[in-house]
């Protein structure tokens, strides 16, 4: 019997089971009904009904416990190729997600907007909750789409076989592009963000975009939460790599946090056991994508109350030869 065919098994079982256990719900549901309309002569019926109804659930239930076991242990014992098929087509279903919940968001994103220049060009002082409303709906959106753009990346990380994808890549190009949609929400925070390029026409890499523009972004996300008044980004290069620094200058990382900061799911408050901030998932991710391109990411921090109290995070790319 091939996989296919298995797996279509265990989905006919399932959707047995499922019915076995609904007609028991029904009919457990109905029988009180029934006794309300029913004569005095038939009210021994009842009971019974509402026996069987129990009896159909329980085995429904359990019938349906068993499938979807079988069917997990048939899968995790099924080849890598079914894994590689279960993280493509998870891949195209989330594409097909964002791209839906990606609509929606650029609407509420276009209405803020429109709501603000009315304002502004009404010349009247606006209502400090509706001008709130609006600075959180800006300052938010790029926040919630990392979000669903990290879950994502988090698929693809979890197929073995993924690899990055190599394409002339222009790095300046990508840094202007997070800064103007970040720069909003910097000028809400009363800071400013600049970022500079040695050379300044740094011209065309080898590299896996996608990678870099989300690298970049967690990192750029990072320092938004936590600047005070400036976040530097800067672009160099040696003969063998390229580099990509981003620099805040907030309150920094403890000493003792740094070793823990590119742990899956670690934030500070997670020491001192207290509410989560973040998910913990963004340098996490950074590391791991930056060295499945052959590079690295390091943190250096000084915390305050140290005068020059910052966050430095580094992105080393190799520099690559142009694909055959």
């Amino acid at each position: 019997m091939t996989s296919s065919q298995v797996r279509a098994l265990w989905r006919y079982g399932r959707y047995a089971a499922a019915t076995v256990a609904v007609i028991g719900l029904v009919l457990i549901v109905v029988s009180p009904v029934l006794g309300d309309t029913a004569s005095s002569d038939d009210l021994w019926l009842i009971e019974p009904i509402a026996y069987i109804g129990g009896v159909l659930l329980s085995v429904g239930s359990l019938l349906l416990a068993v499938t979807y076991i079988a069917a997990g242990r048939s899968q995790a014992a099924s080849s890598g190729d079914s894994r590689q098929e279960w993280s493509r087509l998870t891949r195209e279903y989330f594409d097909i997600f964002g791209h839906d919940l990606g609509r929606p968001l650029r609407r509420i994103l276009g209405r803020a907007r429109d709501a603000r220049v009315r304002l502004d060009e009404s010349g009247r002082e606006a209502d400090p909750a509706l001008a709130s409303l609006i600075d959180e709906i800006e300052q938010q959106a790029p926040t919630f789409r990392l979000m669903v753009s990290n879950v994502q990346v988090l698929i693809e990380l979890e197929d073995p076989g993924a690899e990055s994808g190599v394409e002339p890549t222009d790095p300046a190009r990508v840094i202007r592009n997070i800064v103007d949609r970040y720069s909003g929400v910097a000028r809400d925070r009363r800071a400013e963000i600049t970022w500079w390029s040695e050379p300044q026409e740094f011209g065309v890499v080898y590299t896996d975009p996608a990678a870099l523009d989300h690298v970049v972004t967690n990192l750029v996300d990072n320092a938004v939460k936590h600047v005070h008044g400036h976040i530097e980004i800067r672009l160099t290069r040696n003969p063998t790599h390229f580099f990509v620094r981003v620099w805040d200058d907030g309150d920094g990382i403890a000493a003792s946090y740094l070793p823990h900061a590119f742990d899956r799911g670690w934030t500070p408050e997670a020491a001192g056991r207290q509410e989560r901030s973040s998910s913990g998932l963004g340098l996490f991710i950074a590391r791991t994508l930056v060295r499945r391109s052959g590079g690295d990411v390091t943190l250096e921090s000084t915390a305050a109350p140290a005068e020059d109290h910052h966050t430095e995070a580094t992105i080393m790319l190799p520099l690559r030869d142009r694909p055959e």
